[in-house]
């Protein structure tokens, strides 16, 4: 069975606030995140990433795990910048594929020492001969952070006709309403996955590109969405007008928001307007927190980065959100604004950049320290601090666990606490080159049809019964 490893370079590593404390094949571009892009491309699950080593023990959700070990020959290394479109047809035996005209992806001709992946600067165009048989696929490149945001509306409108199709979701039409019902305004489709929600009183703008909702999310009365937008998985959208943006899976959005990118489990659940922003996970906004999206001159935004601070040739461009962020009430943010991962700021108008773990309600701010960040969760029922080393301040009511590997036992402490469930299944494994995800759901629904409880996991879909 083919590897397939997803590799952040040197340039994807700059993506703050967000490389600090994830790789960029977890970020949300456009409908997907990046990983669930390229398993849908390449039509097979990605095994490993190679990213900073700070993040070795980064464990989320499906995510694959750091890599480990030299990749052997034959392998895919994939450039995590490089952003595909959908629904495309590849050959699978070709040696490269590129976008654009640049390598997006490599197929190894020899074993790769991990070690030539942990600065970032090992490049795909080293391993690709002169004589090498490349495919050519449509997608855009990701040069700089802000660029997530400048091909937001493009990748929404291609993605999502994309997934409705191969979801098999129905298309919501204005002549199938009630009354009262959601309204459709425009030419454009609204596509349900069984399971959404549009209440009543609803309208959706489809004039400029289609919605989607995923199963268990919720568009409450009163709401204006306007495509193209993408709801994820058992997310609640509340009242006010959501534009052109990608939400992912379980946040609570309300309020007006515009063109921007919710990696997923984010809080926004009261008034304030976010516009051509990135919020990361388990960020939290504080009720009327506010970002400023267009400076008064109609310049092009600049904001701080790694190398300094850039001029990102974007109109239109709010705050980045780092992932576990909180901010305060009444919080104003200009444009361009970075707030690290870890900020928690609840001054009138923090400045432009923030550094990670920041807090306070005035610069300089001081370092939210970890053991407050324990304190946090004992207070919301931690048992126990799982890590590969103790912490400088050790909490009295806490039990504190070393293990050499985190993430390895996040495995295993998961499988425990939900009762071993795969020690209770009967798994089917399909490998091969072409047609697994056919023939896993062609099987799946002979297996329902003969009366089975059956579950599907495929790059297209997840289904449990």
């Amino acid at each position: 069975m083919t590897m397939i490893v997803l590799f952040d370079d040197v340039t994807a590593r700059t993506f703050e606030p967000f490389s600090t404390s994830r790789p960029l094949g977890e970020m949300r571009v456009g409908a997907l995140l990046v990983r669930e892009r390229w398993a849908q491309v390449l039509g097979a699950s990605m095994d490993a990433f190679a990213s900073r080593p700070a993040l070795r023990a980064f464990a989320e959700f499906d995510a694959p795990p750091f890599v480990t070990g030299d990749i052997p020959a034959g392998s895919i290394v994939v450039n995590t910048r490089a952003i595909p479109l959908l629904a495309q047809s590849i050959s699978p035996t070709v040696g490269a594929w590129t976008v654009n005209g640049r390598i997006a992806a490599v197929r190894l001709r020899e074993s790769l020492p991990v070690a030539a992946l942990h600065d970032g600067a090992w490049t795909l165009d080293n391993t690709v001969a002169a004589n090498t048989e490349s495919a050519a696929l449509d997608g855009v490149w990701l040069d700089a952070v802000w660029d997530i945001i400048r091909h937001l509306t493009a990748l929404l409108n291609n993605d999502i006709p994309v997934l409705g199709t191969q979801l098999e979701c129905r298309a919501l039409r204005d002549d199938q309403v009630a009354l009262r019902g959601p309204i459709i305004l425009g030419a454009h489709p609204v596509w349900l996955e069984d399971g959404a929600t549009a209440e009543p009183f609803t309208v959706f703008d489809t004039t400029l590109g289609p919605v989607m909702l995923r199963r268990g999310s919720v568009v409450q009365s009163f709401t204006r969405v306007v495509g193209p937008c993408y709801v994820g998985r058992d997310s609640t959208v509340m009242a006010d007008r959501i534009s052109g943006s990608a939400i992912g899976d379980v946040c609570r959005v309300h309020g007006e928001v515009s063109a921007t990118v919710f990696i997923g489990h984010a809080n926004k659940g009261h008034d304030g307007f976010v516009g051509h922003s990135i919020v990361g996970r388990w960020a939290n906004l504080g009720a009327s927190t506010v970002t400023s999206n267009l400076k008064n001159t109609y310049g092009t935004v600049a904001l701080w980065t790694p190398g300094g601070v850039r001029d990102s040739g974007l109109q239109f461009l709010g705050t980045l959100f780092g992932d576990h962020v909180k901010t305060g009430i009444g919080v104003r943010l200009t444009t361009g604004c970075v707030l690290g991962a870890a900020t928690n700021v609840m001054d009138a108008m923090p400045p432009k950049m923030v550094a990670p773990f920041s807090w306070g309600t005035r610069a300089p701010y001081d370092v939210y320290a970890l053991d407050k960040f324990i304190e946090t969760a004992v207070g919301q029922g931690l048992a126990a601090v799982v890590c590969e080393e103790l912490p400088a301040t050790l909490n009295p009511a806490t039990a504190y666990v070393l293990v050499p590997d985190s993430a390895e036992a996040l495995g295993h402490m998961a499988a425990a606490f939900h009762g071993h469930p795969s020690r209770q299944l009967q798994l089917i494994g399909i490998t091969g080159t072409n047609g697994k995800t056919t023939c896993a759901t062609l099987l799946y629904k002979l297996l329902r049809e003969l009366g089975y409880h059956a579950g599907l996991l495929s790059t297209v879909q997840n289904q449990i019964d």
